[in-house]
């Protein structure tokens, strides 16, 4: 006999999120532990992790009426995964990031500074991904990206994500909040947010140096 979980297709839908937050989590946990016992590359470690984090915030986002606390899911189901609670909750970014910002710690600048500056690149290209294009929910994230990128005193003041978030801040002042990013000018922001990220970890130095 088959049993239905959902009646309609609002429950439905919520329960294939409610897999999908089991399957993220679960896909985290299997990564931390790949990447402490030294299986999986950095390089692949961290691409992986930004992907699941970023998927993470966004879905968590989604459910936040239905499961306003991920720590009680994580219980309900049973679930053991305390690295990968670690991950998504506590740190939000990969461990490798959380490396190289505790490196740059010792020459001035913050870990709690990086960590933000890769939220608010993760947060801001996510949206995009969404479809949030609209000048009134671009604008804050470009701008607390800039807060936060200026916040990083190992970056130059013409560092590539300074100057290209300072160019898109001005051209979205003179647009209408209510206006929105053709598919083109999105597409470019996206890249400029990608090409700005990668500078940005690239600035950051190794464990080894």
């Amino acid at each position: 006999m088959e049993v239905k979980l959902w009646n309609d297709k609002r429950e439905r839908e919520m329960y294939e999120n409610f897999a999908e937050l089991y399957a993220i989590i679960k896909a985290t946990e299997k990564l931390e532990k790949a990447y402490v016992r030294d299986i999986i590359p950095s390089t692949e470690y961290e691409l992986e992790c930004q992907k699941l984090i970023a998927h993470f915030k966004t879905l968590s986002s989604t459910l936040k009426d239905t499961v306003p606390n991920i720590e009680r899911f994580h219980n309900t189901y049973k679930m053991d995964c305390p690295a990968a609670m670690n991950r998504l909750i506590t740190s939000g970014v990969p461990a490798t990031v959380e490396h190289r910002a505790a490196t740059t710690a010792s020459g001035g600048t913050s870990a709690a500074f990086v960590a933000e500056c890769v939220q608010n690149f993760i947060t801001a290209m996510d949206s995009l991904k969404l479809n949030m294009v609209a000048v009134g929910q671009v604008f804050p994230l470009l701008s607390d990206l800039l807060g936060s990128l200026n916040k990083l005193s190992i970056l130059p003041p013409d560092f590539e994500g300074k100057v290209k978030m300072k160019e898109w801040l001005g051209r979205l002042a003179k647009m209408g909040a209510a206006d929105e990013l053709t598919e083109q000018q999105s597409r470019q922001l996206h890249f400029d947010l990608e090409s700005s990220y990668n500078s940005c970890m690239a600035a950051l130095p190794t464990d080894g140096t």
